[in-house]
C-alpha cells in the first residue's frame, strides 16, 4: 500500500515508521483484552453510564484508532486509492462505526436527555469487527 502513498513527508514517515507499526499492532491488541474485560466486567448499557475507567478507555482507543486511520489516510497521495487497500476499507468501516458509538451516540444521548435512561440500549455491536483486526497479527 505505501505505493500509492506520497513519496516523502510527515503521514507518510508516521505511516510507515516501524515504530508506529509496532504500537498500532499492541493497542489493537490490548484493545482485543480490553473488549474481553469490559464484557465481563462493565454491565452498563451505555458508555454514559459505565466507571469512568472503562469511559476512558474507548475515548482512548477510539481517538487512536481515528488518529491512525487519519495517518494512513493524509499519506495517500490520491485519497481515492485508499479504496484499493483491503485493509484500509476495513479499518476506515470500523473507525466510523466507532466514533459513531462512542462519540455520536453519546452526543446524541446527552442532547435527547436519555443519558441515563439506558434508552438506546446496548449500542455495542462492534466487538467481534474489532477483533477481527487482530488478524494482521498473523
Amino acid at each position: 500500500v505505501a505505493n500509492y502513498y506520497h513519496p516523502t513527508g510527515l503521514w507518510r514517515t508516521i505511516a510507515t515508521h516501524p515504530v508506529f507499526e509496532k504500537v498500532t499492532l499492541g493497542v489493537i491488541a490490548f484493545n482485543a483484552l480490553w473488549i474481553g474485560l469490559d464484557t465481563d466486567r462493565n454491565k452498563s448499557d451505555t458508555l454514559l453510564q459505565a466507571h469512568p475507567v472503562f469511559q476512558i478507555a474507548e475515548h482512548f482507543f477510539c481517538f487512536f484508532f481515528s488518529f491512525e486511520w487519519f495517518s494512513r489516510y493524509m499519506s495517500f497521495r490520491r485519497k481515492r486509492d485508499g479504496l484499493r487497500d483491503a485493509w484500509f476499507v476495513f479499518d476506515s468501516t470500523l473507525v466510523f462505526m466507532m466514533v459513531l458509538e462512542t462519540w455520536v451516540l453519546t452526543v446524541v444521548m446527552l442532547m435527547s436527555g436519555t443519558a441515563g435512561t439506558g434508552g438506546f440500549g446496548n449500542a455495542s455491536i462492534l466487538r467481534m469487527a474489532r477483533l477481527a483486526r487482530l488478524s494482521r497479527m498473523a
